[in-house]
């Protein structure tokens, strides 16, 4: 061991087995070995301690091994430095080149040709050489190639190597992309499916749901048409030719605006059009034969028009089709009536006067043999015969004329069924609805008493009917209010004595029970003045309103009267009372504030005035609706939570109105505080306009508005003055020095603190001697 260690070391010691490195157990498992390029760091870097087997080698170990190799080494990079063309090879034979010429070129050009060919005389003879020769030459040219080709490859050797040695790297990362992309793919085809497929099924589906939707129309509608011939059947069956003819051609605007192409009813637009040619010949045929029957009966018979609801079904077609030619035929029959009539009076006549009848002609004249007393008889009958002839042709007359203004859609109701479809509801209509709903009440009770249960279809089918009177009542009402808040000129209106009576007994908290102007009403109004009132009387408060708001107080008991009389749709009609509030409500507040009264009643100008008025009958509207209220609960148990709504949103707009008085009262006094200069004369031209606005507001609001409303409308006016008067004397630069400037701004304040204590509109500290000192705080 001790020889080992005195042993010197040498350069020629410095090795290091491949195995060693490749095994070192110090170091993990290498993943990139084979992908690593082999030079000094191949082998990793590491900081290694300093061992103590290990001699310490300083550049002394290698001076010797430098000084031996450092010349041929010097040498050997002089000598590759020469291009390897100026080696000299050894000469084999005659035909060698110097190596300085490009050594492909020493290779004969006949071997470099397309048109080589040993089968050609003259190349085989030119190229046969002995054997040795040509085998020397070939072996020549071919290392020649094989020396450029090495070349070559050695040039792209790095290349090469550096391919071989990331193939493995590259497939790896291959692999792992191809994975990565594995999993995008089945994440996009989940996220497609999610997102996208059953959106677009989704879409898909209800577009099919559509089309079938679509199509069931279409098919309902073609069964429908399908119809037609046995319904024209059934109405020409029961003499409704007008129905008749209105759906023919409602079918044939179907037919060709909905089903047209439909191959199935390509015959049946042609049927159509030859039943409505049948309908025609009908018509004209059935009038002629009316019209015999009508003019011919006997004229002692007291019926007025002969068979009504005929001749308006025969008129209203004819007009239908556009034949008006059926008056001509109706005259033609007339002036024939009248001809047999007089014919049969003079055949009586001559029969009484035992004439002959072979002298009577055809044309009605007779021999002069007849005396005076049978002619004067004749002409009397014959008169009150065409006298009654005539009234029958002007009752059919009125008939075809009110059958035509009613086709032309001149009149409201129809002759068919007047009563079907008059345009109001009278007050007989009331009636009758109330008793049926106390005939349905007292038998629904009955039957409960008897058998224990009660009527419920009955009571269904009565809701019906009742929903659509009161439909129609709501309709009517809504429509009156509209026209009168559309012609209201916004002017206070004298109060009617029933109206009073009206608001009298709300303010008692009785459930009203009877319309105005009902007997049992116009009872109690005899005991009262007959005069009209200036204003309303609630309590210790007199409200001046418009006409609107009295006529809305009359619509407001007669709700509550049809809720008393339909109890079981008192929910009903208290909504629809809500809805008509709610619409006086906001049509006010566009007639008045948004100024539509200047186009619907014709005003000037929106005034103080007139929205004082505005103000206070929505407090009177504003005081009803409690009482409202408690009208419909003590009727059903509902709670009517809308009226609520209704309270807050007039509130709001009377607050809105107030507003807009004070916007237009500030506007007035900050233009001309705006143009006021402190300086003579005193009270100055701007300080009287301001003055004159003040006392004409009062004039305006002072009758309408209540004392409390006016005190503080003057007082926000008042504190609004103050700012204003303030700024404008920061902007004058006027100080409280008891100078000529502040004792001309003293004055005109006094001024207008008189205008305030004789309007009597402010508190008494508002107006006192020292309630303006605070306009010089800075």
């Amino acid at each position: 061991m001790d020889n080992i260690q005195d042993e010197s070391w040498t350069i020629y010691k410095a090795s290091q087995y491949l195995p060693a490195v490749l095994s070192d157990p110090n170091k993990g498992k290498q993943t990139n070995f084979f992908t690593r390029t082999w030079g000094d760091a191949f082998v990793e870097k590491t900081i290694i301690e300093k061992s103590p087997f290990l001699p310490e080698i300083t550049y002394a170990h290698f001076d010797q091994y430098l000084r031996k190799y450092g010349k041929r080494t010097k040498r050997h990079q002089r000598l590759s430095q020469l291009s390897n063309d100026e080696i000299i090879q050894p000469s084999t034979s005659s035909w060698e080149t110097p190596y300085s010429q490009n050594k492909l070129n020493l290779i004969p050009l006949i071997y470099m040709q397309n048109e080589f060919n040993l089968n050609d005389p003259k190349v085989f003879e030119n190229k046969s050489k002995s054997e040795h020769d040509v085998q020397d030459e070939l072996s020549f040219y071919l290392d020649i190639v094989e020396e450029q080709i090495a070349k070559q490859v050695s040039q792209k050797s790095g290349a090469f190597f550096h391919a071989m040695t990331s193939h493995d790297t590259i497939m790896e990362q291959m692999g792992t992309a191809s994975n990565e992309v594995r999993v995008l793919r089945s994440k996009v085809q989940r996220m497609d499916k999610c997102l996208t497929s059953d959106a677009l099924k989704l879409m898909a589906l209800a577009r099919s749901k559509t089309n079938h939707k679509t199509l069931v129309n279409k098919l309902k509608l073609m069964a429908t048409v399908l119809q037609t011939q046995p319904t024209l059947q059934l109405l020409l069956s029961s003499s409704d030719y007008v129905g008749a003819l209105e759906l023919i051609a409602g079918t044939q605007e179907v037919l060709a605006k909905e089903l047209a192409g439909v191959t199935s009813l390509r015959h049946l637009p042609s049927q159509l059009k030859e039943m409505s040619k049948l309908i025609d010949k009908m018509l004209s045929t059935e009038f002629e034969r009316y019209a015999a029957a009508d003019l011919h009966r006997p004229l002692n018979s007291d019926e007025g028009v002969l068979e009504q609801e005929r001749l308006v079904s025969l008129a209203a077609g004819l007009l239908r089709q556009n034949h008006l030619q059926f008056l001509e035929v109706y005259r033609l029959e007339a002036v024939t009536a009248a001809q047999a009539l007089l014919k049969q009076l003079m055949i009586e006549q001559l029969a009484d006067a035992d004439d002959e009848l072979n002298e009577l002609t055809g044309s009605g004249e007779v021999a002069p043999t007849m005396d005076s007393a049978h002619w004067l008889k004749v002409l009397k009958s014959g008169s009150e015969a065409l006298v009654k002839l005539m009234h029958r042709v002007r009752a059919v007359h009125d008939v075809v004329k009110e059958t035509a203004d009613v086709t032309c859609g001149l009149r409201e109701n129809t002759i068919i069924s007047p009563s079907s479809a008059e345009h109001f509801l009278s007050q007989d209509d009331h009636v009758q609805v109330a008793d049926l709903a106390k005939i349905v009440e007292e038998f629904t009770n009955a039957c409960e008493e008897i058998s224990g249960k009660q009527s419920a279809a009955l009571k269904a089918a009565f809701k019906i009917q009742a929903g659509n009177y009161v439909h129609k009542f709501n309709m009517q009402r809504k429509n009156k209010l509209a026209l009168l808040l559309d012609a209201e000129r916004w002017k206070s209106a004298d109060v009617p004595t029933e109206i009073q009576l009206l608001i009298d007994k709300m303010a008692m908290g009785d459930v009203i029970k009877s319309l105005p102007g009902s007997p049992c009403e116009q009872e109690m109004s005899t005991k009262h003045s007959s005069k009209p009132l200036p204003a309303l009387k609630v309590g210790s408060q007199n409200y001046v309103t418009v006409g609107a708001v009295l006529i809305l107080i009359r619509l407001v008991s007669e709700y509550c009267v049809c809720a008393y009389d339909l109890q079981l749709l008192s929910p009903v009609i208290g909504r629809n009372l809500i809805e008509l509030l709610r619409t006086f409500n906001s049509r006010s507040c566009q007639l008045v504030l948004g100024a539509g009264a200047l186009r619907t009643a014709g005003l000037k100008t929106i005034t103080s005035t007139n929205l004082a008025l505005a103000s206070r009958s929505l407090q009177l509207v504003l005081w009803i609706i409690p009482h409202i209220r408690n009208n419909f609960q003590s009727l059903s148990g509902d709670n009517f939570n809308g009226f609520d709504s209704v309270e807050r949103d007039i509130g709001h707009h009377i607050q809105q109105l107030e507003a807009k008085v004070l916007s237009i009262m500030n506007t007035l006094l900050g233009d001309q505080l705006s143009d006021w200069e402190a300086k003579p004369p005193v009270p100055s031209k701007h300080f009287r306009n301001i003055s004159r606005h003040l006392t004409k507001l009062h004039e305006a609001v002072s009758s309408v508005l209540p004392e409390e409303q006016i005190s503080d409308i003057y007082q926000e006016i008042h504190k609004n003055f103050k700012t204003r008067i303030r700024e404008q004397i920061l902007r004058m630069n006027i100080q409280s020095n008891g100078g000529p400037q502040h004792g001309i701004v003293t004055t005109e304040v006094i001024f207008y603190l008189q205008t305030m204590k004789m309007l009597k509109v402010l508190p008494a500290k508002c107006v006192s001697d020292n309630a303006m000192e605070d306009i010089w705080d800075r």
